[in-house]
């Protein structure tokens, strides 16, 4: 990373954030970095925690689904109603 770093530091157009190119050249250095750091520091999660989180998902879901079931529901005859269903 370094040795791109140097190339980029020689042509100052690019580093200068005051230049639109610059700006975009600075800022996806500072986002490369940033993603490296924190895809080093990411770690594997255990068969427990990977379980808690599958359950929080499942659970999510099942409440979502209960709501979207019971709208559907409720507004079945309103719409009936408004529309006045054969």
């Amino acid at each position: 990373m370094s040795a791109i770093a140097d190339k980029l530091k020689s042509m100052p157009f690019l580093m200068d954030k005051n230049n639109p190119i610059g700006y975009a050249v600075t800022g996806t250095i500072e986002f490369a970095g940033d993603s490296r750091r924190l895809v080093q520091r990411c770690t594997k999660p255990d068969a427990k925690e990977f379980k808690k989180i599958a359950v929080a998902c499942a659970i999510g879901f099942s409440i979502m689904g209960f709501i979207g079931y019971t709208v559907k529901l409720v507004f079945i005859p309103i719409n009936n109603i408004i529309i006045g269903g054969n």
